[in-house]
């Protein structure tokens, strides 16, 4: 590698540069250029580097402070996002409990509701669970509605908030 500089070298980039290599250059420019390899890798390199300029920018490079202004927007909206799932989290949890209070109150003042579930109750009862022992089949037909209801909501819970999740 030699690091000798070719003394017409500086008016090859020029001329590729302003794109004008090779069509609008000189002819003795050209010919040299075949010749010596510093300066056919010089406008090699000066052309593409221009091309890609063009390419990139198509002629207009935007102002310092309109990049600096979309990167802030960028930066918020990014913020107020993160910021956003521990609310949503929330939300969720407390449309769970709303709506666990809201059965409850519903259960308790619905008459047709509670003759439904004395009915699951004494159909529970009636059932024969030898394996389980006489108290927890007395506690499950006691407490069986509750609990079904409550793995429920344990298992809704959840859900709910994966699907919220999923959707950001």
């Amino acid at each position: 590698m030699s690091l000798r500089e070719c003394p017409w070298e500086e008016e090859i980039l020029a001329e590729a540069m302003q794109s004008r290599w090779p069509e609008q250059a000189d002819a003795a420019l050209r010919a040299h250029v075949t010749q010596c390899a510093s300066c056919s890798e010089a406008a090699v390199m000066a052309c593409s580097m221009a091309a890609a300029r063009e390419e990139g920018t198509h002629g207009e490079i935007p102002e310092a402070g309109r990049v600096w202004w979309r990167a802030q927007l960028r930066a918020r909206r990014e913020a107020a996002k993160s910021a956003g799932r521990p609310i949503t989290a929330a939300q969720v949890i407390a449309f769970a409990c709303a709506a666990g209070l809201l059965g409850a109150c519903f259960g308790a003042t619905s008459t047709w509701f509670q003759s439904l579930v004395r009915t699951l109750i004494s159909g529970l009862n009636g059932l024969r669970l030898p394996q389980l022992g006489p108290i927890a089949a007395a506690l499950i037909a006691q407490y069986g509605a509750w609990v079904a209801a409550g793995g429920a909501v344990l298992l809704v819970i959840p859900t709910a908030i994966y699907l919220a999740f999923l959707r950001e």
